[in-house]
């Protein structure tokens, strides 16, 4: 239990520092856009090419790990290269040159979650799996990535240049490195769940992976719920800036509490999970993702209010844990743990990730930034209704007598 503790922290850190450098472009879009001249278009573009690598990566690092078993390693060696790509960013002068900076910094960033979320598979106990896993995914990343960074990075962006924010944002990865090299160990590989598919000994390709229906279903739940993150995280800080006329301090303010909201939601959701199931789960916080954009474009009362009603929803977070790594986790034999959740996020990333964003900056220079607001609301229905059809896999669920 104390290494369990120990991995879980280290690698939800470590997660987080990826995500401040991911989000850092989004809450920085503001001023970005003003100085090199972007258009809603080439604001989602940009949002998207990082998608588009972190999914190939994602996958490729994933299968990676599983065939040669060495997790370890490639963790650390990918640590490095995204800490040391990531002030490319700050060096762009054109919206080429930021296009391919963030290309090259989701290469090197999408390994880190499906090893990060395998290595914690093997090692946690059935009956925190989902809790440990959401923690993982969810609680370095809002609070490093959601909550910090928009409170560190615009204030320094607006005292000196949004190149500077960029610098710094490179810097915390080294040092989590070095923190992996010395208190993380390679896990042992074990199977999760007794396997009745007759794929134990094989290799498993992707059509078979897709055959467990849970798998499937999350890969498509898993599209509709990150485009509606990325199209939030892309639009929303220029839509409160635009439309609703928020200061960029006040702004900063704003989607640093959804941060604070999806950390708390790293632990409560997945450990709500564990208890009552992880279909109902899904299933209620997808639908509680629609009232974000609708409270963005039309509530109309205080500040404060705003903000109450904006952190509630942006809990939705809290079920990504469970469709991108404990269900699959607990669908598919332990020896693809990592290809499965790589091919997930990689087909979540690609569509939901990168064409998304595209469409919606399309959208938003064609009818309005509230265009892409509306297809949040789509997303978030689209994957309400299909998790309605996942086969629970909650230990303490299917281990109850009929």
């Amino acid at each position: 239990m104390k290494y369990e503790t120990r991995l879980v922290g280290v690698l939800a850190l470590t997660f987080g520092i990826v995500f401040f450098d991911r989000n850092s472009a989004n809450f920085l879009m503001p001023m970005i856009a003003g100085d090199l001249r972007l258009t809603n278009r080439q604001v989602g573009l940009i949002v998207s090419a990082l998608s588009l690598t972190w999914a190939v990566a994602g996958f490729l690092g994933g299968a990676l790990t599983d065939r040669t078993g060495r997790r370890k390693p490639i963790l650390i060696a990918v640590i490095v290269c995204f800490s040391l790509s990531s002030m490319l960013s700050g060096l762009a002068t054109s919206f080429i040159g930021l296009f391919l900076a963030r290309l090259l910094m989701g290469l090197a960033e999408g390994p880190v979650l499906p090893i990060s979320q395998s290595m914690i598979v093997f090692e946690s106990s059935p009956s925190r799996r989902g809790f440990n896993m959401g923690m993982v995914q969810n609680l370095g990343s809002n609070l490093l990535g959601g909550f910090l960074a928009p409170l560190i990075l615009v204030p320094i962006a607006t005292a000196y240049t949004w190149r500077m924010a960029f610098f710094l944002a490179g810097v915390p990865g080294l040092v989590m490195a070095l923190m992996i090299a010395r208190y993380v160990r390679e896990p042992p590989v074990h199977e999760v769940h007794p396997d009745t598919s007759g794929h134990a000994g094989e290799r498993m390709g992707m059509l078979e992976m897709i055959r467990y229906r849970n798998i499937g279903l999350c890969m498509v739940i898993c599209v509709a719920m990150v485009a509606w993150l990325m199209v939030g995280g892309g639009f929303l800080p220029l839509l409160l800036v635009r439309m609703r006329h928020l200061s960029p301090e006040r702004m900063s303010m704003l989607m640093g509490s959804l941060g604070l909201s999806a950390a708390a939601a790293s632990f409560l959701v997945p450990g709500l999970s564990d208890r009552i199931g992880r279909r109902p789960v899904v299933v209620a916080f997808c639908l509680l993702a629609m009232v974000l954009p609708l409270t963005a474009l039309y509530f109309q009362g205080s500040f404060f209010t705003l903000a109450a009603l904006m952190f509630v929803s942006w809990s939705a977070l809290g079920a990504f844990p469970l469709m991108m790594g404990t269900i699959p986790s607990e669908t598919i034999p332990a020896r693809y743990v990592a290809t499965s959740m790589g091919l997930i996020m990689g087909l979540g990333e690609v569509l939901g990730g990168v064409i998304a964003p595209a469409t919606s900056g399309w959208a938003a220079d064609r009818y309005g930034l509230s265009a892409p607001m509306w297809i949040m609301v789509g997303c978030a229905a689209s994957a309400a209704t299909l998790a309605l059809f996942l086969k629970e896999t909650a230990p303490r669920r299917v281990s109850r007598p009929a």
